[in-house]
């Protein structure tokens, strides 16, 4: 496997925009350990290099799992207005379970909470979790399993639980 620049500023792109904070990426060639906020680099025998911080300072600071970046936002359509829309992180396919056989994170009707893991946007062998980012009921799921999603593509709406 060769790796180029323009492949090693995909992945520092998605370790920005995702929402995890790690990635480690291992072939028979290399060993690539990124940590978001970390200060050094760690050589193949293990020793940590100084060195300048990959991600710029506003992304590295660790993220909850349901970041204003990531948060569902209200839908924009009139007759779903008072839902909350799930949106997807990334560009990826979408999984709505964990593996394949298995039950479904949540199904219509269910109810969630701010922290619920929703589904899993899967972009280049890397998976992005997906949570509720808010309280309520799923009422209706828009992507299909195993779908190709677009960046802030709806995924499912909530209606919000009354305060």
């Amino acid at each position: 496997m060769k790796l180029t620049n323009e492949d090693v500023n995909e992945i520092l792109q998605l370790l920005d925009a995702g929402p995890f904070n790690e990635l480690n990426l291992q072939t028979l060639r290399f060993k690539l350990q990124l940590r978001r906020g970390s200060d050094g680099m760690w050589t193949q025998d293990g020793q940590i290099l100084s060195a300048p911080n990959l991600l710029s300072p506003a992304t590295t600071a660790a993220t909850p799992p349901a970041s204003a970046a990531h948060a569902p936002q209200q839908s924009r359509h009139a007759e779903t207005e008072h839902l909350v829309s799930v949106r997807t992180p990334l560009l990826g396919t979408f999984y709505r379970t964990p593996k394949p056989g298995a039950p479904a994170f949540v199904e219509v009707g269910s109810h969630v909470e701010p922290d619920t893991l929703v589904g899993i946007v899967e972009t280049m062998k890397l998976m992005n979790s997906v949570y509720a980012g808010t309280a309520g009921k799923v009422v209706e799921i828009c992507a299909k399993d195993a779908a190709t999603v677009e960046h802030d593509e709806v995924l499912m709406r909530i209606e919000p639980e009354s305060t």
